[in-house]
């Protein structure tokens, strides 16, 4: 008999765990993940010829619907009574930073104006004490720049530029550079004013979730926020895959594999429906290890991690990575310090302020910086406030 016959009959065999595993990679790979994640955005199989333009599109009307709900809301008087949040507390828990600047585009989705409706509701959830003082710093010098600001200054306290603070900061600077300049000046006036325990800064398009104070809370009262410089709230999901250079997510994409082909391996003797031949060995260890992994990158790591919203105490704690700054919570005094090392930089195109962050807690002496996922925000700026916009904005 010919080589390859033998070959064939003594390994492709149904009960030959070589055809089983062949046989359940090409169902899995082929079929099902295909069926069930052609529709998901993060996902490798997801079509975006088919569904990136209408997925867009939804979101962009969603967006916009929010916005003049919240615009309707902030306009009438006695429905927005209740949240009157215009005085701020000396030494709070907990100070949040708004920083908004007028929007050249997209200003009809009002973002602003969604995010505090959005605080305004939450801030209040943590019983007889509100979570948070409220601050908004906005960073046009005439309030008639930013007309939602300007809505808002009956209900929150209100901070801006002063003439002469303009004047210091003025002359011919890049975006990024007047980018960092307001942050700068944003940090250092929820300082001087409050003198918090502790400060988030968030921007103008970030939508806090519902669980958001309930998990800030949790985050600082574990160990690691004491030695921290900054923790990151949010960071874009088309960046939270496994095939990524940092460490930990290796580390913990290997983890699974080897959880999920264990726990498979350890079943099968009692629960074999399909009659596989597996067993407990380190070969089929191996192989079920970077079948579980393969599955887990390309259905998405994003949809594994919504998961943790179960409760506070799952959310993950790791290393932060470079992008990008829409929340950010800084424990301690942690505030100052990154004012004052932002101010001794100079921002440009590839050396934004995330950048610098980032740089700087890698290689200043005892600074660290951390992220949280799953994400405690969700950006809905689809219209940049700094860089050029797109007519319509696309999610990917």
């Amino acid at each position: 008999m010919p080589q390859w016959k033998a070959f064939i009959s003594q390994h492709l065999r149904w009960s030959s765990p070589l055809t089983q595993a062949l046989a359940l990679c090409v169902i899995t790979f082929c079929v099902i993940l295909p069926l069930c994640c052609h529709r998901l955005l993060y996902s490798y199989y997801f079509m975006k010829f088919m569904y990136l333009d209408s997925k867009s599109e939804s979101a962009l009307r969603e967006s916009l619907e929010r916005g003049q709900d919240a615009l309707r809301f902030w306009q009438n008087d006695s429905a927005s009574a209740a949240f009157r949040l215009a005085d701020v507390a000396q030494r709070p828990e907990l100070l949040v930073i708004v920083v908004t600047a007028r929007r050249h585009d997209g200003r009809n989705f009002h973002y602003l104006l969604q995010v505090m409706r959005r605080l305004s509701g939450i801030v209040k959830s943590c019983g007889a004490w509100r979570c948070a003082e409220v601050l908004l710093c906005d960073v046009e010098s005439d309030p008639l720049e930013n007309p939602d600001a300007r809505l808002l200054e009956p209900y929150f306290k209100v901070v801006r530029y002063t003439a002469q603070e303009r004047r210091r900061n003025g002359g011919q600077i890049n975006t990024f550079e007047r980018e960092k300049q307001d942050y700068v000046f944003c940090l250092r006036k929820g300082w001087e004013l409050a003198k918090p325990q502790n400060m988030i800064v968030l921007e103008d398009d970030a939508l806090p979730r519902e669980d958001f104070f309930s998990v800030v809370k949790n985050l600082l009262s574990r160990r690691f926020a004491l030695h921290t410089l900054y923790i990151k709230l949010y960071h874009p999901e088309r960046l939270q895959r496994y095939w990524n250079p940092e460490l930990y997510r290796i580390l913990e994409w290997v983890g699974l594999g080897l959880f999920g082909a264990t726990a498979l391996l350890l079943t099968l003797p009692f629960w074999n429906p399909c009659s596989f031949s597996f067993t407990l060995s380190v070969s089929h260890l191996v192989f079920f290890a970077l079948y579980f992994m393969a599955v887990a990158e390309l259905m998405g790591r994003h949809y594994l991690l919504e998961a943790r919203r179960i409760s506070p105490q799952l959310y993950a704690v790791s290393p932060a990575t470079e992008c990008c700054t829409p929340a950010m919570l800084y424990p301690g005094n942690a505030s100052a310090r990154v004012a004052e090392y932002l101010e001794g930089s100079f921002c440009y195109k590839g050396n934004a302020k995330d950048m610098v962050l980032y740089q700087m807690a890698r290689t200043i002496p005892g600074e660290r910086s951390h992220s949280v996922e799953p994400n405690l925000v969700t950006h809905i700026g689809a219209y940049s406030s700094v860089r050029p916009n797109r007519s319509r904005p696309r999610l990917l």
